[in-house]
């Protein structure tokens, strides 16, 4: 039987070197680095995660101040710079006088103010309802396949993206009375020439039209992305159960929109009660104030009439209107939802929803 071979042994090693080893081993060196494999002490490693998260801190602060000072100095310092201003009377050239509440109370009683805000909302109630029913109505039109579709789509859009400036510049050529091209074609038709822009009748009313004409093409695109959404299993269960057009639109199409229509709403309601730039460059007010709207009056009172304070006060006027607008409109979302929701406001599974007018 051949003889294993005899196992080799290595020699002892000196206790108290392999203790001073492993203290070395463990002790970082005079440049606070440690080799590679060694293990970190706990205190060292609390040390070192500290440092690198003040390292992170100091870098992520590095790019966004510049985003934190340009909101700062452009949106919250004015806000809280304009709030106290609403409360003096200041011309932004002498030095102000605390008058505290008298802006308010001068506003109430101010005939101009009142006209303000009544054209205002004369031009709301007139703008938003008819630029969210032609949007729904180009939208569902638009849907279909039909031929340059694309063509049509861009073409409504492109009005949007005009700035108002040049809107106002274009139609001011357009429906001038004595030179435009609008009253040329109504003398061809035989129609006498109207004032347009400078009829204190007809003026708000133009301003609607021209706000239409660019504003719907922003609701047709977003409805549009709206009824792309809509699931074709709720269209097709519909018209099996005999469903015509307007049934599918009143039962399954406009709900399935509704958080569309509320934002639409919301935004549309902001932008009429927000309306400048258009009335600045077409008739500044005029004619006899008959398109003098709040922030025209507020641009007026600051650096026309410099009341800057009571400009500031009308401002915040404003201001709490969008605030209540909005809020009441989230209200009435949230409690429409919360109905829809409930297991009193919807339907049994189990039980099929009959349409109104709708085939057995």
């Amino acid at each position: 039987m051949p003889r294993l071979p005899t196992p080799l042994t290595l020699p002892a090693r000196d206790g108290r070197r392999d203790g001073r080893r492993d203290r070395d081993r463990d002790r970082p060196d005079r440049t606070g680095a440690r080799e590679p494999g060694r293990p970190v002490a706990p205190a060292a490693g609390r040390r070192r995660r500290s440092r690198l998260r003040r390292g992170e801190t100091a870098t992520a602060w590095a790019f966004i101040t510049p985003a934190v000072l340009i909101i700062l100095g452009l949106s919250v310092i004015p806000v809280a710079w304009s709030v106290l201003l609403s409360f003096q009377a200041a011309d932004l050239v002498t030095p102000s006088r605390w008058v505290g509440l008298d802006n308010y109370r001068a506003l109430s009683q101010d005939p101009n103010f009142s006209q303000a805000v009544r054209n205002t909302l004369l031009y709301t109630v007139l703008y938003v309802p008819l630029s969210i029913g032609l949007g729904l109505a180009l939208a569902l039109v638009l849907n279909r396949r039909i031929r340059l579709v694309g063509l049509y789509r861009t073409l409504i859009f492109v009005p949007f993206v005009i700035s108002a400036t040049a809107q106002g510049v274009l139609f001011s050529f357009i429906l001038d009375p004595e030179f435009g091209a609008a009253n040329s074609v109504l003398n061809k038709l035989g129609i006498s020439a109207q004032g347009f822009l400078t009829d204190p009748g007809q003026a708000l009313l133009v301003l609607v039209a021209i706000s239409l004409w660019s504003g719907t093409g922003f609701c047709v695109v977003v409805y549009l992305a709206a009824l792309q959404d809509v699931q074709p299993s709720l269209i097709e269960a519909a018209r099996l159960d005999g469903a015509g057009r307007w049934q599918l639109l009143r039962h399954v199409t406009l709900p399935a929109m509704a958080p569309v229509s509320v934002f639409l709403l919301v935004w549309q309601t902001i932008n009429a009660l927000q309306v400048f730039d258009l009335v600045y460059v077409t008739t500044k007010g005029g004619p006899l104030g008959s398109t003098t709207v709040i922030v025209y009056f507020i641009w007026e009172q600051a650096f026309k009439n410099f009341t800057a304070g009571y400009g500031a006060a009308a401002a915040y006027v404003l201001a709490v209107a969008l605030g209540l607008v909005t809020v009441g409109l989230r209200l009435v979302r949230g409690r429409e939802k919360r109905r829809s929701e409930s297991p009193e406001g919807s339907a049994s599974p189990a039980t099929p929803v009959r349409l109104e007018g709708a085939g057995t």
